[in-house]
Parts: structure tokens; sequence; C-alpha cells
């Protein structure tokens, strides 16, 4: 018998009671299978069919019995039977892998009636796009008594969230030596557990400083072992932040960790030590994995500076570019934005936007493609460029976020981490060394990516200091 076409309008549901169906009536659809498809059943199974290893690089994911299986059950749910099936038992065999990009063809016939059970025994077949059956076999159902017809509403948005971007910056900064560390008051299980996992990946040692036996507790709370790492006893987290910083300047630690003091705290003993002050200001660099945006994002400033000059913006800039070309971005895409792409002397954002840009024109930014005013749509998103008629290089492609002041800035990037599902790793560029600043909110991924940003950037300092001694 031919394939069975719904007879339910469009935008509708309608089962096939018992007393309707017939046997031989059938029902086919074809689906082509996606990236997206074997993501959600690597989630729903716990599986991970998109973990290919380098030796695997060009080998096509391929989806387990899971996808199959699932299509025929969407058929039996929402259109043979339809709603009000009750599912009783199947028997599927597997014949052949489905690979990505491959589309099949789910073919699922009436087979037998049970009259004094309602039972339904219905025949199941997946072929490939070639002819092949990659899966057959039965399935047996209580068909619905009574007639239902529903709307078909809109599915729930699923968003699988990317969280592989930091993998190759994990790798690139395993090649490098692991650091020492000072790690100023880490008196929480966070800031322990983040530093003792960056020492596991081995990208630092640490050396722990503040008091000694807060230390040992939270490490106790954390359930990890620092018997091994060096600890170097201070009174309080003032203390603390203050000899971090000086084991920074002698050159025993190559790199400063946040602890669980505040951030202005450490700050403070960073600026009053000018054995680490450079010419440029302060800023922090949040390194952002979007699951929705194409490539790494940088967002500056949005932890250090709370109403920053125009020449501070520039040095802001400065520090980003500087972060991105570690970063291996070779020409990064600068937007600087404010709440509207023209510039308005009654917004002063865009008049610094406007500024910043002739800047970079006239070589006082170096390095990158510097582009503003610009809003947040327009700087991540072509399509509304495009809709606003914004000709630009940097328009829906930027590779760095300048945001007005602090305010906007932390606004920003925690929208992009609690909403958008972002993993932001970050450092303060600008002094001697790298500074990381991590937060108890932050996930362990986003942390340890913070120590590989940390000590590549520090690397990259080392490598050009001794090509300049050569």
């Amino acid at each position: 018998m031919s394939a069975v076409i719904a007879t339910a309008a469009p935008g509708c549901i309608e089962n096939h009671t018992f007393s309707e169906l017939v046997v031989g009536e059938s029902v086919r659809i074809r689906r082509t299978l996606t990236l997206r498809d074997i993501e959600l059943c690597d989630v729903v199974s716990g599986a991970n069919a998109m973990a290919i290893t380098p030796e695997q690089e060009g080998c096509k994911p391929v989806a387990d019995g899971m996808w199959a299986s699932s299509l025929i059950w969407a058929v039996l749910e929402t259109q043979l039977p339809g709603p009000g099936t009750i599912h009783l038992s199947q028997d599927l065999h597997f014949h052949a892998p489905v690979a990505l990009g491959d589309t099949v063809d789910v073919i699922v016939t009436v087979t037998d009636k049970d009259p004094l059970r309602q039972r339904v025994t219905l025949h199941c077949c997946v072929r490939n796009q070639y002819g092949a059956d990659v899966m057959l076999g039965t399935a047996v159902v209580q068909a619905p008594a009574k007639k239902i017809r529903c709307e078909r509403t809109d599915l729930p948005e699923v968003q699988i969230a990317d969280h592989h971007r930091f993998r190759p910056l994990l790798a690139s900064a395993k090649k490098c030596p692991a650091l020492r560390t000072a790690i100023a008051h880490p008196c929480d299980e966070a800031a322990i557990a983040a530093a003792v996992e960056a020492a596991r990946e081995g990208l630092i040692e640490p050396i722990f400083v503040g008091p000694a036996a807060k230390i040992a507790a939270a490490a106790k709370l954390a359930g990890v072992d620092i018997k091994s790492y060096r600890v170097v006893d201070a009174p309080h987290s003032h203390a603390a932040a203050e000899q971090a910083v000086a084991l920074v300047k002698s050159g025993e630690a190559k790199l400063l960790m946040k602890g669980s003091l505040h951030t202005d705290e450490l700050m403070r003993a960073v600026l009053a030590e000018s054995g680490l002050r450079t010419g440029r200001r302060l800023s922090h660099v949040y390194v952002m994995a979007v699951p929705s945006y194409a490539h790494l994002l940088l967002v500056t400033d949005a932890a250090i500076n709370i109403a920053p000059t125009l020449l501070e913006k520039r040095d802001i800039i400065q520090n980003a570019i500087d972060l991105a070309h570690v970063l291996g971005i070779a020409a990064p895409k600068v937007a600087v934005l404010s709440a509207v792409e023209t510039v308005n002397p009654a917004i002063p954002s865009t008049v610094d936007a406007a500024a910043l840009c002739k800047m970079a024109e006239r070589g006082q930014i170096t390095g990158g493609v510097v582009d503003g005013p610009l809003a947040f749509d327009n700087a991540i998103s072509t399509l509304a460029a495009r809709e606003k008629g914004i000709v630009s290089p940097v328009a829906g492609a930027a590779d760095i976020l300048v945001v007005p002041d602090l305010e906007s800035g932390n606004l920003l990037a925690k929208q992009l981490t609690f909403l958008a599902g972002a993993d932001a790793a970050g450092i303060v560029m600008g002094a001697q060394v790298p500074i990381i600043l991590t937060s108890r909110a932050d996930a362990p991924r986003a942390r340890t990516a913070s120590c590989a940003v940390a000590v590549l950037v520090a690397c990259a300092v080392t490598s050009k200091a001794d090509a300049k001694a050569r």
C-alpha cells in the first residue's frame, strides 16, 4: 500500500485510532543527519561521538542507533498511530552506521492488529540514500481508541554550548614550561582548586601566599593535597597581596594570580610596586568562548578601569590587541562599542570611538583594525550591520569588543556568561607580568583557561626578550 499522507491540516497533528488503522498502510519521512543531531544525541546519551582524536581528523562523526530509533518513535508518536500511542516493546537491529550528512528514509508499516488488546505491530525500517537498510525491526504499541487532533506547537529551543574552544589554548600553553605563580590569599575552595587544577595540567607551579592555617583548611575542604607546594605565611589579605607582588618583582614567581581577596586589594599592591609597572595603563581582558559566536571574543575592560579617559582607552585597546596576537589573531578586528553607530556629542562614548579610530589611522594604536562607534548588534552580527547600511571591515566579525566603561563591560561579560552560556577566561594586561583574575562563579575550565592564557603571554614576552638579546 502506498505511503499514507497525514490528513490533518497544516500545523495540526491528528492520530489514527485502532479502528482506522489498516494492515499494510505506512508512513515515510526523510531526514538528514546534522552535527546538531549528533550533539543532541551526545547530551541525552552521555556518549561523545564528537570526540574525534587528532589521528582520526577528517573522519566523519557517526551517530549511534539513538538517532535512527528516535526517528522511528517520532513517527509512531506523531503520525502512525500518532498522539495517544502507548509504546509496549521494540525489537530493532542495526545493520550499518549513519554518518554526518547521510540522508535516511524512515518507513513504518502496520503489519498486524490484535483487536482483543488493541495492540498494533509495525515494521520499522531506516534506509540510507544508497538504498541500504541501516536499521530494521518491529515495534508493538497500544493504539489510541479516541480521536485526537491538536495544534502543532513550536519545540523549545535547545542550545548546545561548545566548551571546546579553549582546548587549543591549553594545548599551546602546555608546550611552555610550568611557571611559578604567586597566588595571593587563596583561602577558599575555589581558589585552591583552580590553582591545583592548573598545576595538574602542567601550566603553573603554585606558591600559596596567605594565612597558612586558612590555606590548609581551604585545601581540606576542596579535597586537594598541597603538601608538595610552597606556602608563604602572611597574616591577612593585604599582606598576602604585598608578598605575592614582591615574589614576582624578585623573579621568584613569573605570574601573579588572585586568590579569594578582592580585586582592588591585589591591584593596589601591584600599582604600589613600581617594579611591575610599565608605561601602559593596566586593563583587564576577558577571553570569551560564546557558543553562538564563530570564534573567541575578547571583551575589555570589565574589571579594572571604571570610567577610562580617551588616552586610557587607547592603552586598553592596545593591551587587547597585544593579547589577541598572542592568541594567534594576526590582525584583530576591534569594535569600539556605544549605544549607537553614529557620532553624537550627547553620547561621549561615540566621540571617543571616533577619536580612537583616527588614532589608529595615525599609528597611535597598532596591530589591529579599529572601527567605531558600533552598537553591540552591529559589531557581532553581519545581518544587523547590513540592515543598518553599515559598511565596515569590523562590523559583524569583531574579535575585540571595547566597552565604554566598567559597568557596561561587566554587564556584557556576565550576560554572555549566564545567558549565552559563554566560558570566560581573563587576565590583566599592561604590567610586567600577566595577572590572573578568577572568580568563584567561574567554571573550572574557565579558571584553567585563564592560567593558560597567562602562560602564553608570559612565554611570548620571554621569547621577545630573548630575540632582542640575540
